[in-house]
């Protein structure tokens, strides 16, 4: 019993992740390219609110009691991508100071070997 209740949960987690939109945009995020996306992302969350606050209005006007597990679902989905914002932008500081002190490195052994600095870039022409 134990093994058909985490093989479902498994397959929902999974499913979830691959098919979900906020779950795409999070892990395209997550991404070196994508870092840079995050503050601009956090802009998704405000149609995410609104549809929140249309289907409250819903319930509260006499809708269907259903309507609040959307409610639920779009303000988590808000808060994820209001959070991915910060978050994205601290990982790419980092991301940016390993480079720049790998980059750092690499000068500094080059120039322990003997191989000369080039100087200023030149395009040739």
């Amino acid at each position: 019993m134990f093994e058909l209740i985490l093989a479902a949960t498994a397959r929902s987690y999974f499913f979830l992740r691959r098919f979900m939109p906020t779950a795409i945009v999070i892990d395209a995020i997550n991404t070196r390219r994508g870092l840079k996306w995050g503050v601009p992302a956090m802009l998704l969350a405000f149609p995410y609110a609104l549809a929140a606050i249309y289907c409250r209005a819903q319930v509260d006007d006499g809708g269907s009691g259903w309507l609040n597990l959307l409610v639920i679902l779009c303000l988590w989905d808000t808060l994820k991508l209001l959070l991915i914002g910060p978050i994205s932008l601290l990982k790419l500081i980092a991301v940016r100071v390993r480079e720049a002190v790998a980059r750092r490195r690499r000068t500094r052994t080059l120039l322990a070997d003997g191989v000369e600095p080039f100087g200023e870039r030149m395009l040739a022409g």
